[in-house]
């Protein structure tokens, strides 16, 4: 690809698109039973002696929608996710009228993927035939483990049984059930992990997302960090992990996700291919293409300040233009986490730039060994999904060559936010 170095970058300012990206809709709920001492999402437990705000909380989701409307009229919504915090705490009733009341707002595609994330330890066979006759198509469980000494190291508010009787139930009602474990647990051997993937497997479910625990700042590991196994012995637990799901028949597809043939998460895939997404609720991020430009959207963080803002008409904490310096980066970010990468034509589909401005550090990795020479895809090669960090850290933005006397505002990138 060395010949995209003779593109001249001086007068790039804004992108330019043709066709803007497929369109996906996040909904946060924030609330949890228990803050896990991991998690650094935006989640909060719930402490009042009073039921949880849902009527409230739905109301200003219906809102801040309604306020988001200009930003994507007319396009189509191909996925939603429900996600959290905690959605499965809300009953039925409240996830049937927030999806009432987006079919009624924009336009969903005809087969459109709807997932909501749930708790083993808020299961009920009633809640969730509840959440499927709302119009909740997917379930993504958070099992985490199935070895009950694992479960109480994770802070985790069910034990085994639920996660199993959860699970069974979850497969029974909606059939496409993600379910979302962790491994390099605290005090894991590699035959503790093999038990969990053999528990996993057990079920046939048709996704299954294994996370390696990691020690985030602001959270409760991070002040009192629990004793993890080594980095070799880690790699030596994905190892196996991956080996028996691929035995499984599982389709490696992206760095923490594994679905049977056809049936990857198209929410999340939408994300890794730089997909569009409005994004609603305490804390959401949006992703949003216009025909210049690429926006970034936050919403309030905390779930008074975020309805407190859409009662005065401002749910946005900010809003910015995403500068085209950043855009390599924010690409990569997602796209290399995918198995088989994307075509190389995508980059300039999904950024409206020219894939020239990503030379430098195309140029690198490939020379690394870290992304394929095949100058037709953006793909990781095996020893590029193992230092997958170091990759996506070549398209920085004090990578690309600059000639402009003035760039766009740049902004903090933001992920997409985490989804099973």
């Amino acid at each position: 690809m060395s010949d995209v170095h003779s593109f001249d970058v001086s007068a790039l300012t804004k992108p330019r698109f043709m066709v803007l990206p497929p369109l996906s809709l996040y909904v946060h709920i924030p609330w949890c039973l228990r803050k896990c001492p991991y998690c650094d999402f935006n989640s909060h437990e719930w402490r009042g002696a009073e039921r949880l705000p849902h009527e409230t909380y739905v109301d200003a989701l219906i809102a801040d929608l309604e306020s988001a409307l200009p930003s994507v009229w007319g396009r189509k919504v191909h996925t939603i996710f429900i996600g959290g915090g905690t959605p499965s705490l809300f009953p039925a009733a409240s996830i049937e009228r927030l999806l009432s009341a987006i079919r009624a707002r924009v336009p969903l595609v005809p087969d459109a993927e709807v997932t909501l994330e749930a708790n083993p330890g808020t299961f009920e066979r009633e809640q969730f035939a509840g959440f499927f006759a709302a119009g909740v198509n997917r379930l993504s469980l958070g099992i985490q483990s199935f070895d009950d000494r694992f479960l109480h190291a994770l802070g985790r508010v069910h034990d085994a049984d639920q996660a199993r009787r959860a699970a069974e139930a979850a497969l029974m009602i909606f059939g496409n059930v993600n379910l979302d474990l962790m491994f390099a647990l605290p005090g894991q051997a590699l035959d503790d992990a093999r038990r969990d993937v053999a528990s996993a497997l057990a079920f046939a479910p048709p996704h299954l997302s294994f996370y390696q625990l990691t020690i985030e700042p602001n959270t409760l590991f991070h002040r009192f960090p629990p004793a993890l196994p080594d980095d070799d012995q880690a790699s030596d637990i994905e190892d196996a992990i991956v080996a028996a799901l691929a035995h499984a028949g599982y389709l490696h597809y992206e760095t923490s996700a594994h679905a049977k043939p056809t049936r990857e998460c198209r929410h999340n895939v939408n994300y890794w291919r730089f997909g569009d997404y409005l994004g609603i609720g305490a804390g959401a991020h949006s992703k949003l293409s216009f025909a210049d430009r690429i926006v970034r959207q936050l919403r309030w963080k905390q779930p008074q300040q975020y309805l407190d803002g859409v009662a005065r008409g401002e749910p946005l904490q900010e809003a910015v233009d995403v500068s085209w310096r950043d855009l390599p980066f924010e690409f990569m970010l997602n796209a290399l986490r995918l198995t088989d990468g994307v075509p190389a034509a995508l980059f300039a589909e999904r950024t409206g730039m020219p894939l020239s401005i990503a030379a430098r550090g195309i140029d690198e990795a490939t020379r690394k060994g870290l992304l394929e020479p095949d100058p037709t895809v953006l793909k990781p090669t095996p020893l590029g999904r193992r230092f997958l960090n170091d990759l996506q850290a070549m398209f920085i933005a004090d990578s690309v060559p600059v000639r402009v006397a003035k760039s766009v505002t740049p902004i903090e990138v933001v992920r997409a936010p985490v989804v099973r």
